[in-house]
């Protein structure tokens, strides 16, 4: 079986562990985000691409979702101590190695998804990993400023990390994704799954990013194979994270039919919601998106590799 992912960071990564345990045999293609990607102290940072690499690969931080286990922080207090910021970001000593190579790589003429691959010889996660391009895309996001009332735009880390989304988002903006094309393998893979699956991950800043590069949402929507997508969203709010936030930006309520009906008929053949969302298994269907409830807390991967049979099993009825 062939099945193509897209995914962002912590919830695009646990649940490949899930899968990974559910369909241990299966061909995985991994489309990740770069929208989150972010330069610092001269080096090219791919935040949900090393978090899926590190989750399943034996080498993330199981308490935060991210970063690297048995972590140290020396450089960070080195450059706190010569007064270089941004200290609201932090890389650990393990993490800056990877960044280093990415970015000696990249310097060396080396596309993204080369560089990738060659990470992932060592980490050997058991999927093929893909940016969904190796050009540069960086997600935005346009607040008003609380002192001045004026509005600004800032990196979306910047939204996220340092000001934990304490301010409305009145814009999401992919910035440089309308010039962006697929990095190599991306379409292909799509063209020749036998499943494309959309985890719970944040649905403007993660999918959301992989689907405003021109062409791929057209893949997806075009894609012999059946596209079931799994809700973030468990109770009216989201499971992690806080994808509220940027999910009323662009005018989606934080639910779980909302949150299919923005993806839409013509993207998804299925979705499935949280035992406590049943009641929207109706509106979905109505929409013309098979629909089904089952419990999607991942709270192990016994509970997550189940989420991932009952996706599978329902882009097998949605065929």
């Amino acid at each position: 079986m062939r099945i193509v992912v897209l995914a962002g960071g912590i919830g695009g990564a646990r649940f490949l562990r899930g899968l990974l345990s559910a369909v241990p045999d299966a061909e995985i293609t991994v489309i990740g985000n770069t929208g989150d990607d972010i330069h610092l102290f001269g080096l090219k940072v791919c935040p949900d691409l090393d978090t899926v690499m590190y989750t399943l690969g034996g080498g993330i931080n199981e308490d935060q979702g991210w970063g690297r286990t048995d972590e140290s922080f020396t450089v960070k207090e080195e450059l706190a101590a010569y007064g270089v910021g941004p200290s609201w970001f932090g890389l650990g000593d393990r993490d800056f190695a990877t960044h280093i190579v990415r970015t000696q790589m990249i310097d060396a003429g080396y596309p993204l998804s080369a560089v990738t691959e060659a990470l992932c010889d060592r980490w050997q996660p058991g999927v093929r990993l893909l940016p969904m391009s190796d050009d540069r895309v960086e997600t935005h996001v346009a607040v008003n400023d609380p002192e001045t009332g004026e509005r600004r735009v800032i990196h979306f880390q910047e939204y996220w990390v340092k000001l934990r989304a304490s301010l409305d988002a009145e814009a999401v903006v992919p910035v440089g994704a309308e010039q962006a094309k697929p990095a190599p393998g991306v379409l292909e893979a799509i063209a020749a799954a036998d499943v494309i699956l959309l985890p719970p991950s944040n649905p403007v800043v993660s999918i959301g990013t992989i689907l405003a590069v021109p062409g791929i949402r057209e893949a997806v929507a075009q894609a012999a194979a059946p596209v079931v997508g799994l809700s973030p969203i468990v109770g009216g709010s989201p499971v992690r994270g806080m994808a509220d936030k940027v999910l009323a930006a662009v005018g989606v309520e934080s639910t779980a039919s909302a949150v299919a009906l923005h993806y839409g008929p013509g993207l998804l053949d299925g979705w499935l919601v949280d035992t406590s969302d049943a009641d929207a298994v109706e509106t979905v269907t109505a929409a013309g998106i098979a629909c089904r409830a089952v419990p999607l807390m991942m709270t192990d991967t016994d509970a997550t590799a189940a989420m991932a049979r009952a996706a599978l099993e329902l882009a097998e009825q949605a065929r």
